[in-house]
């Protein structure tokens, strides 16, 4: 789901002091470099592959030992009741920025992503298409990180948000729709919450990915699109694409037989497509649309493990992903 909008609070708050002294109590050198080195920027990994401290995205997601630190954390994570994904505490310096930037990466695609401010102060701003909002400590809201968005601490003091990332729950869905409908707030204490086990996903990548995955992508992506000339000859390329994907997948599946010819299809199509990547096709969020095509489809539609592990003849030449 795809809240079609850049913000939205739900209307569910939690204790910010409960909240600031779990995150005041972890070690220093729990805190690691933004990925992206933007200065300023630091965070507590709590939920990623294996539960190990690394900022990759896909695999068997577990908890790390600075989750077990954190119960209040983990009762949120309870209450919203979902499966978790790639989830961390982060931190911005006084008068550091996060940039403007749209996420791009497949993971965030199929992802929605909830901030819940630990520690803020009312310079912190947080900008997302034309709408900029003060997240308050306590408060859970969810971003379309697709849509291009900002952080600026203009403040004195450190802003730490929990962010948590999932695929969404039937709890979750029916905050958003109580979000929508102008829902009262509803406040979670520590120690209330209803015991149950934190679920972390174990499947967010394909192996190969099915013909419906794409075109739930490509379908995305064109609806984020104003009119252009050359619309209509990419849509056409790329539905040809996707029938000659469907036709091999029909064949193979996901085996290993037939990951040298999806190699080929996408040898093919990205052959085809970059006559028109100059000048770019932009998005209404300014990002080009076959880059984030080829973000979501192209460099994740076989698993690159599966190109490295399988075997080709010599007339079967090796994918090499190209921005």
């Amino acid at each position: 789901m795809r809240i079609e909008r850049p913000l939205l609070r739900l209307p569910i708050r939690f204790c910010p002091d409960t909240l600031a002294r779990e995150v005041g109590a972890l070690p220093s050198d729990a805190w690691t470099p933004h990925p992206a080195k933007f200065d300023g920027n630091m965070a507590v990994p709590l939920v990623t592959p294996g539960g190990a401290i690394t900022d990759e995205c896909a695999g068997p997601m577990g908890p790390t030992e600075a989750l077990g630190h954190c119960p209040y954390i983990a009762q949120i994570m309870r209450e919203l009741d979902s499966t978790w994904g790639r989830s961390r505490l982060m931190s911005l310096e006084p008068g550091a920025v996060v940039p403007p930037h749209v996420d791009t990466h497949y993971y965030w695609r199929t992802h929605l992503r909830i901030h819940v401010p630990v520690i803020t102060n009312p310079k912190v701003s947080f900008t997302c298409a034309d709408e900029t909002v003060h997240m308050a400590a306590g408060e859970c809201w969810l971003l379309d990180s697709f849509f291009r968005h900002q952080v600026e601490n203009g403040g004195k003091e450190d802003r730490v948000h929990l962010v948590l990332d999932t695929v969404g729950s039937a709890r979750l869905w029916d905050l958003i729709e109580a979000a929508l409908a102008g829902a009262d707030d509803e406040y979670v204490a520590p120690g209330d919450s209803r015991v149950r086990q934190l679920a972390f996903e174990q499947v967010n990548s394909p192996a190969v990915m099915s013909p419906w995955e794409m075109k739930a992508h490509i379908a995305y992506l064109f609806s984020w699109m104003d009119e252009d000339p050359r619309l209509a000859q990419v849509e056409k390329l790329l539905d040809r694409f996707v029938m000659t994907w469907n036709g091999s997948w029909a064949r193979f599946g996901t085996s290993d037989e037939g990951v040298p010819t999806y190699a080929r299809h996408l040898q093919e199509i990205q052959a085809e497509l970059a006559r028109f990547r100059r000048p770019p096709i932009l998005m209404r969020n300014g990002w080009p649309l076959l880059d984030s095509f080829h973000r979501f489809v192209l460099a994740n539609a076989i698993a690159p493990s599966r190109l490295r592990e399988t075997p080709r003849t010599q007339a079967d030449a090796p994918y090499r992903l190209t921005a």
